[in-house]
């Protein structure tokens, strides 16, 4: 009997996990939209397809980002088998420029109050507007990717496509009230409740119906590895690596088998290039950050009074500033990463160079080159050759003339195991 009670127990214990699983996937995106944020949404969207969740809802607070990480998000978005909702939340956030074209690609598309959303003209580098023909192209590009997302959800075409052309923005009110969005809702469960046996048309046509109140919600944090690439695609952060890999290499050329600075450079700089391949970037600049280096080099050379070290640190800091070529200014180095970098940097490289340069230029004293230049008092007469008493050892020595025991030399060269001496006034003639 006791036998019968506990199989069952047994086997439910067992197999109820493999059975378990999230009704509502939940992932919060805070961050400017890039090929980090790419990924773990498209881990998130693999995860509920796989567990076979009934949806996943997607915290959206973005300033905007890449356009292409964009495209990549709504086509992941508008494919998945599982029903998106995109919830622009907590209050004070916005889901700007790229956020309001992934917000208009959810199969629902809601707000928080106190939020707001578009924005979403496409800039050039730095931010800058683009001119002429291109402008109509990613215009054009833009708005029509922008219809045909929205006009499939059932929204306000018109209003969407002022947003890419105009620029404009809008409240939570003025989107729902211009639909936009589908809800305005102040939390999740809320949203829920208004969600409940509403029908939700689907990007491919199929009506669906989702009563999410009351469900389990799981969230699904970074991996390590999502981590660590969102750290390394800080632009501020790629910057320190590069400039701090670059200082390591500098430092290793000046001080040939440290070993240790170069290996540290060669890892900074090769996370940075990790980093930066994934980033917009502009190779010129990555050049004037280079080239910086060559003027504090020379700098510590020629002593101009820190007027090379002043350009150094100049075109260190543009370089900087224009190192990541983004739309919006969350995604670039900012000015003062650039400065608190540059100058410190700029102190150290000259200090360093100039350090090895007086090092070269010092005369040697130590080892056999270190006796040329010094006295030495003839042991025997040197006729020419004979003993002479230096640093504290009896050596065979050559005189250009013949010399008296006790008269003082001046060692001129070193050949073998013999030293070439001159007369102390011949020596001081020469020089």
């Amino acid at each position: 009997m006791a036998r019968r009670i506990l199989l069952p127990v047994l086997l439910s214990v067992l197999l109820l996990p493999a059975f378990a699983h999230a009704n509502v996937l939940k992932l919060v995106i805070e961050d400017t939209i890039q090929a980090a944020t790419e990924e773990r949404i498209e881990r998130a969207l693999n995860q509920a397809a796989a567990e076979k969740d009934n949806a996943v809802l997607i915290e959206l607070s973005t300033p905007g980002g890449l356009m292409d990480s964009m495209r990549e998000i709504m086509s992941k978005i508008i494919a998945s088998p599982v029903p998106v909702i995109i919830y622009v939340t907590p209050s004070g956030s916005r889901a700007a420029s790229a956020g309001f074209f992934i917000l208009e690609s959810a199969d629902i598309a809601a707000m928080a109050p106190g939020t707001n959303t578009g924005a979403a003209h496409p800039v050039g580098a730095f931010g800058s507007d683009i001119k002429g023909t291109m402008k109509e192209k990613v215009e054009q590009d833009a708005t029509a990717l922008m219809r045909s997302v929205v006009a499939k959800r059932g929204r306000n075409v018109q209003v969407a496509e002022s947003a890419v052309l105009q620029s404009k923005s809008f409240t939570d009110g003025e989107a729902l009230s211009q639909k936009l969005i589908d809800y305005v809702a102040p939390n999740e469960q809320d949203l829920f409740r208004q969600i409940a046996s509403k029908p939700v048309k689907r990007f491919n046509g199929q009506t669906v119906t989702l009563n999410l109140t009351g469900e389990r919600v799981v969230i699904i944090d970074e991996t390590l590895k999502e981590h660590i690439l969102s750290f390394l695609m800080d632009p501020d952060i790629a910057f320190i690596l590069l400039a701090i890999g670059a200082l390591g290499i500098y430092t290793e050329f000046n001080h040939p088998g440290a070993v240790w600075p170069g290996t540290v450079g060669i890892v900074f700089i090769l996370l940075a290039v990790f980093a930066l391949h994934l980033l917009p970037i502009r190779f010129a600049a990555v050049v004037l950050i280079f080239a910086s280096f060559v003027l504090f080099a020379l700098e510590a050379k020629f002593a101009t009074h820190g007027v090379l070290a002043i350009g150094g640190i100049t075109m260190l800091v543009i370089g900087a500033l224009l190192l990541v070529d983004a739309p919006i200014p969350e995604m670039r180095v900012k000015l003062a990463t650039a400065l608190a970098v540059s100058i410190p940097l700029g102190a150290i490289t000259v200090f360093l160079m100039t350090v090895a340069l007086h090092a070269r230029r010092n005369k040697i004293t130590t080892g056999i080159e270190g006796l040329i230049g010094e006295v030495a008092i003839a042991q025997t007469p040197l006729a020419p050759s004979g003993k002479v008493f230096v640093h504290g050892e009896i050596w065979d020595a050559v005189a250009t003339t013949n010399i008296p025991a006790g008269h003082r030399v001046i060692v001129h060269k070193v050949d073998g195991l013999q030293l070439k001496v001159d007369p102390v006034h011949e020596a001081v003639e020469r020089h």
